[in-house]
């Protein structure tokens, strides 16, 4: 498999997890208070959304990838 093809076939599974997920979340640990010795740490969940036009494009561009990336000339 050629690297063209790969990258095809990751963008069009990113694109594809991208639609159906709409975004992924994870969990950060920030320190809230450091008084002397004592340390209080905080744990902060974020979340990052991914717009439906960013997974509707790597679906195209993988797509197109796969269909004309792989023609020699």
């Amino acid at each position: 498999m050629n690297p063209i093809k790969l990258i095809a076939v990751v963008l069009l599974v990113a694109g594809v997890l991208a639609l159906v997920y709409g975004g992924f979340s994870y969990t950060r640990d920030t320190t809230a208070v450091k008084v002397g010795p004592l340390e209080l740490t905080v744990q902060e969940r974020e979340t990052v959304n991914i717009p439906v036009w960013a997974g509707v494009g790597a679906i195209v561009v993988g797509g197109l990838l796969l269909v004309f990336g792989s023609k020699k000339r």
